[in-house]
């Protein structure tokens, strides 16, 4: 158990001189690939020290119970120290790196460094066993957060050759960029003994790599003593360079919908969209004016494009190959629609004409609403960054549309991030403040649609949604509340929005809808309050507006799902607080939790069993 609280200290520190690493100053070139990865690794932090305060820090590591071993032996916590060491070498030879003092092979090796980080960074976080440790809510969700970046960081790095990868990750990196700095080198050389012999041995290299790719384990680690070949002898030839035309030059990634702007240059879609959105008038690589800001699909490169994918076996850029869509196991199946209807709707949708527009977009509306197939069509001529244009116009009725189609777009998975690739969230939220009432209920269930993805949770609460969430769900029509209820619900799931939601007043709204007489949204605040009793500030929200009594009341005279509801909140207000459990005693809960102690639904039986045992506690505490 000591030997592990050192482990972890010993990685704690690592991670604290991460977190310290200066990474706005001196990085040049890689400025932003260090800022990324110190402000994730910090993120981290937390993790790490409520793993070292959870207890005992030896895991069960096979099926068997007896079986155990020591925390500082443990494959995934072996990963992770890895990971961590990689990241501090990579980022004291990145922070030091100088594009005019090195060749463009350095600079290419560090690139590459940072592609295999963060890909062992992502792995070992989804090795955690996270349910052996009393980890936080809170955490939980700063890790969920930090490991889907990671995940997208990957995605766009696309997959890893294993045997460059381990090479990446095991050399030393002095000698890369650094020009033989000795401020580098201590800097490496500062790193804790105990850390640095993790995963050193051969034996347990050779283990981690089949982990990777069992195949490539003998061309990777030779017979002596696990050394690593060379890095010309590792060198594929037929490797291959992405074709620069086929670049967006504002990402610099593989282009999926290449547009073509007034001055003949084409860029991605999306990216070029944002870059007028932003209030540019001018080209971003010619720098000459844009005579007009019409975007026109160049079908010839993303046949190009598609037909070099499929030579050199790449994942589409696009979801559609030939008129197929790639399904998760592999295969494909037919997309049925009519592409060149919908592509003359789209292109509509830009018109001079406010009714040619109007007219179009009710259109897309009608379509998007009827399959998937055209959610995925529309999606694909570039419908979306041109509808979140529209959100913003002064026209009622097409604003409507437009928030109603990219609802509809929204339910199909692939489209959300392109929904907020496109920027359109603080549109929607200000149409939630101020449009139309039907434009509003579409808008509360588009922000509920695009928040079931987590890193959306975080983006959104962040825009100021939840106070005109929280007006809809006072002022709204019926099914307006329930948008509102919904979206609130599923964005409160995290932590940081929980507090958002407790200072937009939604305690005294959640209240009014537990005591209205028509008893039409009980269960939707009930829901909502279960989600937030378990923030400091909710409770103390939620006890000053005098909500107990009225959930002791539910407890006698509520449906069966109600009554699970309010003891469970009650349970989450009563934990570690007398003061609470003194205050449902006095207002008579004993009785209603007993009789649904016995007679409730399974999680009824288990809240209220536990709630009684509290109370039993503080019984005969007081009596001594």
């Amino acid at each position: 158990m000591a030997g592990g609280r050192t482990a972890a200290a010993a990685v704690l520190e690592v991670v604290g001189e991460i977190s310290g690493m200066s990474s706005g100053n001196g990085c040049g070139v890689f400025k932003k690939d260090c800022m990324d990865l110190v402000r994730r690794i910090a993120l981290l932090k937390h993790l790490l020290e409520e793993i070292r305060d959870s207890g005992p820090l030896d895991l069960v590591t096979s099926e068997s119970s007896s079986s155990k071993t020591s925390f500082g032996s443990c494959g995934w916590w072996n990963d992770l120290v890895v990971a961590f060491q990689a990241a501090k070498r990579l980022l004291s030879v990145a922070c030091s790196f100088s594009s005019t003092n090195s060749s463009d092979g350095a600079a290419k090796k560090i690139s590459f460094q940072f592609q295999c980080v963060t890909w062992k960074l992502e792995k070992a976080l989804g090795n955690v066993p996270y349910d052996h440790f009393d980890i936080s809510e809170e955490v939980q969700e700063q890790v969920a957060m930090v490991r889907s970046q990671l995940k997208r960081a990957s995605d766009r790095y696309g997959s890893l050759n294993s045997r460059k990868f381990f090479h990446a990750l095991s050399q030393p990196m002095e000698n890369e960029g650094s020009n033989g700095n000795p401020e580098v080198k201590a800097k490496l050389d500062h790193i804790p003994e105990g850390i640095k012999s993790v995963g050193c041995n051969a034996d347990q290299t050779e283990n981690k790599l089949e982990k990777v790719c069992p195949s490539t384990v003998a061309d990777a680690v030779s017979q002596e003593n696990g050394a690593i070949k060379s890095i010309d002898e590792i060198k594929k030839p037929d490797a291959f360079v992405t074709p620069a035309d086929f670049l967006c030059p504002i990402s610099l990634e593989l282009m999926r919908d290449p547009v073509i702007v007034a001055t003949g240059q084409t860029y991605e879609r999306s990216y070029i969209q944002r870059w007028i959105d932003c209030g540019n008038v001018t080209c971003p690589k010619t720098q000459q004016k844009l005579e007009h800001t019409t975007l026109t699909p160049n079908y010839v490169l993303r046949s190009l494009i598609n037909q070099w994918c499929t030579t050199h076996n790449i994942e589409q850029p696009t979801i559609l190959a030939n008129g197929k869509m790639k399904k998760s196991d592999g295969s494909f199946r037919d997309v049925s629609g009519d592409v060149v209807a919908i592509e003359a709707l789209v292109c509509k949708l830009s018109s001079r004409s406010v009714e040619e527009r109007r007219s179009a977009v009710a259109e897309i509306r009608s379509l998007s609403k009827r399959s998937t197939d055209n959610r995925i069509l529309i999606a694909e001529a570039g419908a979306i960054p041109i509808l979140v244009n529209l959100l913003t116009t002064d026209d009622a009725i097409t604003q409507e549309h437009a928030v109603t189609a990219i609802l509809n777009l929204s339910i199909y998975e692939n489209n959300k991030g392109l929904i907020m690739l496109a920027g359109a969230i603080p549109s929607i939220v200000q149409i939630l403040r101020a449009g139309s009432m039907e434009a509003r209920e579409n808008a509360a269930a588009t922000l509920f649609s695009l928040s079931l993805l987590d890193e959306n949770k975080i983006i959104i609460g962040a825009s100021g949604a939840i106070p005109a969430l929280v007006d809809l769900l006072q002022n709204g029509s019926t099914r307006g509340k329930k948008d509102a209820a919904t979206a609130l619900f599923n964005l409160c799931i995290y932590m940081g929005n929980k507090g958002r939601a407790i200072r937009a007043g939604i305690i005294s709204a959640l209240l009014k809808m537990l005591t209205d007489s028509r008893n039409c949204m009980v269960d939707e605040a009930l829901t909502i309050l279960s989600v937030l009793a378990s923030n400091q500030e909710a409770k103390v929200a939620i006890v000053k507006a005098s909500t107990i009594p009225v959930l002791i009341d539910l407890l006698r005279t509520g449906l069966p799902r109600n009554k699970e509801n309010a003891a469970a909140i009650l349970l989450s207000l009563c934990k570690r607080d007398n003061e609470n459990l003194a205050c449902i005693s006095r207002l008579g809960a004993v009785i209603p939790l007993t009789e649904l102690a016995k007679s409730g639904t399974e999680r009824a039986k288990r809240k209220a069993t536990s709630l009684l045992e509290h109370l039993r506690k503080l019984q005969q505490h007081q009596q001594v």
